[in-house]
């Protein structure tokens, strides 16, 4: 997974697979979902990022405890 945030544009782009991109669509205006092979999401583009999250420059990542046991 890769995160990066384009200043000069103001796109904030994730991506979770570096398939090719088969299609991308926009159910939400300013949110671009990119879908590869058999509708596999593989990105996520966030326009006018900087009016839609916090801060645009800093990430947290944690990843979260795994459940002791599982059903």
């Amino acid at each position: 997974m890769n995160i990066t945030y384009d200043p000069s544009v103001d796109i904030l782009r994730i991506i979770l697979d570096d398939s090719e991109i088969d299609e991308s669509d926009e159910e939400v205006e300013g949110i671009i979902m990119d879908y590869g092979p058999a509708g596999k999401l593989i990105g996520i583009e966030i326009l006018d990022a900087s009016k839609r999250v916090d801060n645009p420059y800093v990430m947290n990542y944690s990843v979260a405890q795994e459940a002791a046991s599982r059903p």
